[in-house]
Formats: C-alpha cells, structure tokens, sequence
C-alpha cells in the first residue's frame, strides 16, 4: 500500500473452481448437498454478467442486475452485496470504460460466500 508505506504487492491470479464453478473455499465444507448444488448459483451470476460485458454493455447498473437476475433463480441465495468495481481503485462504478472488477458475496444456507471475475478492459494495464 503506497500510501500508508506498507511493503505489499498484490499478486492477482486465477480463482481455482471446482467443474461446476464453485470457487474452492474451505467454507464450502459448510455447505449441505442441497446448499452446495445451490452455491454454483455465484459462478452463474457472474459468467451472466461477464457475458453482457462481452457482448457490450458497459452500464455497471445492467452488470449488476445481470448478476442479480441469476442470484434471484435460486431460493437458497440471501444477496449480501454484489458489485462493478474499477479494478485499481475499487470503488463501485457507473459507467465501465476500462476493465471492471465483478464481485459479490450470498448467503447460502447459514454458510456466506463470496466471489469475483476480473473483466479487463482494452486499455486496462495492472499498475507496478
């Protein structure tokens, strides 16, 4: 954190899924069959998101409702936030003119998981 002098880098790599999409987390243990099944739910909402960004849409409000239209299919999903996000800067966006951070955290069952997709845009390049 150059700001407050703190030696950090941040390294961003790939989330490791299961086949069905589910980030691998230790609090996926927590998870039922039934809530399990449930829990793909966050990979959907995000690849519908990602797939309306693909195709175009650069209203961060749209990506958000596009993850949200997911989210609300599955009864077991309690939404927690879901957000379009600069990748840099992490505040939540409007419009989406370079690359967009796509995050969420959902409630499922008693057990919260959360979830993001980073979107790069044609401009975007990670600071050093």
């Amino acid at each position: 954190m150059e700001d407050l002098n703190f030696p950090v880098e941040i390294v961003v790599c790939p989330t490791v899924r299961a086949a069905d999409g589910l980030a691998l987390s230790s609090r996926n243990s927590y998870l039922g069959d039934e809530e399990r099944r449930a829990a793909t739910v966050l990979f959907r909402s995000l690849t519908a998101a990602r797939d309306a960004y693909e195709h175009g849409e650069r209203n961060a409000d749209a990506l958000r409702a596009a993850m949200k239209s997911v989210l609300d299919t599955e009864p077991l999903a309690q939404i927690n936030y879901l957000a379009a996000s600069d990748p840099l800067t992490l505040v939540d966006l409007d419009l989406v003119e370079n690359g967009v951070l796509l995050s969420l955290a959902v409630r499922i069952g008693g057990t919260r998981l959360i979830d993001n997709l980073l979107l790069p845009g044609d401009d975007y390049v990670a600071r050093d």
